[in-house]
């Protein structure tokens, strides 16, 4: 295992349970949602219909999304490299077959899963370089990959000094993909970029939705995502693509 992905399971392990006790209720409550201000997937249609699907959630964290999507009719995997994260999943989704590893390296055979899929999970927290053409790996074909990742205009809007996104551009958006702080690394590739890793993974992309928040929404990661700087520019956006069938 890379030293950063090291890094990130640490700080998760460290973190899992003041995240949990922090963010749970949002959580648990949101059902089949999106990103901080949990969109729900009727809005957005970035998972399509799951009944009957074999699906791998990348970096489950506590399941509460996997959770959802079982729920819709879907055989869910969990897999995340906390095991701190997994302890929770264990306990918010009893059943659930749940995994610890990352995801460069995904335990599963080729052709797996119809349905690969992850909120802020694993491909935000490692390199989309290689985690890509693993989900694509194990997907079957035409099998459908949906992922929400912070945005390349998030990043370079962040101010480290004042641990806080700012109204102006900071970093430079050629820079970069890997955003690497004393705490963990986290990856925010351009648009460009997440097209050409996309394709060169062997995938067909679908759709790519940038997320705004609706009206007056609250967000229990509003100090990180503020509603009014969410509102007038993305700061997530969802990634779909599908594996072509033969």
């Amino acid at each position: 295992m890379d030293d950063y992905l090291r890094r990130n399971r640490t700080r998760w392990n460290d973190d899992s349970d003041t995240y949990q006790q922090r963010h749970s209720g949002q959580l648990d409550s949101a059902g089949m949602a999106w990103g901080t201000y949990s969109i729900p997937d009727t809005d957005v249609g970035a998972l399509g219909d799951v009944a009957g699907k074999r699906a791998l959630e990348l970096g489950c964290g506590g399941a509460q999304f996997g959770r959802a999507v079982a729920a819709a009719g879907a055989e869910v995997f969990g897999l995340d490299m906390s095991e701190v994260q997994l302890t929770h999943a264990r306990r918010n989704a009893p059943g659930m077959p749940l995994v610890q590893a990352s995801g460069d390296a995904i335990p599963f055979a080729d052709a797996s899963f119809d349905l690969v899929f992850c909120d802020h999970g694993a491909i935000g927290w490692g390199d989309p370089a290689t985690i890509l053409p693993e989900a694509a790996r194990v997907l079957k074909p035409g099998g459908r990959l949906a992922f929400n990742i912070s945005t390349r205009l998030f990043a370079i809007c962040w101010d480290d000094d004042l641990g806080a996104l700012g109204t102006r551009l900071i970093g430079d958006y050629f820079g970069d993909d890997r955003h690497d702080d004393e705490e963990d690394v986290y990856f925010a590739p351009t648009i460009s970029r997440w097209v050409r890793l996309l394709r060169s993974s062997g995938l067909r992309i679908e759709d790519m939705i940038e997320l705004r928040p609706p009206e007056g929404a609250t967000s229990t990661y509003a100090d990180s995502f503020p509603y009014e700087w969410c509102s007038r520019w993305p700061g997530e956006h969802i990634w779909v693509a599908t594996k072509p069938r033969a």
